[in-house]
């Protein structure tokens, strides 16, 4: 991810912010709320050990139910899992990633186009995210995790930094350096995870917000874009 500046102006898409916004804190405490108690559940303090498989069936991203091969639990599954597997995470080391990055680049992005518009994006990349996986992916596993929603906002953050330097005459090699370096991650991580690691919903979420920055660069008057 690249967050360099290279325009200091103060109400550049680029300028750095602080203090997450309300509604990030919200998100990310729901998230955190289910993992405690899927640990807590796991550990034999409430619940059923088996709590986090429940929830992983009736609310993970299950690509046989996106293909039509397994029927859904219940009505509207097959829709709901686009936005419901966000919230579900595989361990404390998985939220922690994608909390982290939610609420440190969400703040920013939130800053320049507003919580509205900001949580619109994440709900967008999460649905592109759960596309991506469920069109490209032919696994059984289910798929969980905000890493949809963070890489649209990865998305958008390096389109916004792209047209800035395309505005400025900045080089842009950086920016594409950062979006390669992003790829070449991926590929390691697949591989170290031996394909624990959902790519394709990455890869959705990301094209996502570089359209939606895109877009928004397009339509403001003093925003660059290619």
């Amino acid at each position: 991810m690249n967050t360099s500046q290279p325009d200091d102006r103060p109400d550049g898409p680029l300028a750095p912010q602080s203090g997450a916004p309300a509604f990030l804190w919200v998100l990310v405490g729901v998230m955190a709320a289910l993992e405690g108690a899927f640990a807590l559940a796991g550990a034999g303090v409430i619940g059923s050990p088996d709590m986090r498989w429940a929830a992983f069936r009736l609310g993970a991203f299950w690509q046989p139910i996106f293909s039509g091969e397994v029927p859904p639990l219940y009505p509207g599954q097959p829709v709901a899992m686009f936005l419901t597997y966000a919230f579900l995470h595989g361990g404390l080391m998985h939220l922690a990633f994608n909390g982290v990055v939610l609420l440190s680049l969400g703040k920013a992005v939130a800053a320049r186009i507003g919580a509205a518009r900001t949580l619109f994006l994440l709900a967008l990349a999460a649905v592109a995210g759960g596309a991506g996986f469920g069109m490209l992916s032919s696994g059984t596993a289910p798929m969980v995790g905000a890493s949809g929603a963070v890489f649209g906002l990865i998305g958008l953050w390096q389109c916004w930094d792209y047209t800035l330097r395309r505005w400025s005459g900045a080089p842009v090699r950086p920016v594409l350096g950062a979006i390669a370096g992003l790829a070449v991650a991926n590929v390691v991580l697949f591989v170290f995870l031996s394909g624990g690691l959902a790519w394709e919903a990455h890869l959705g979420g990301w094209l996502a917000g570089w359209v939606s920055g895109y877009g928004y660069a397009r339509s403001r008057r003093g925003t660059p874009a290619p």
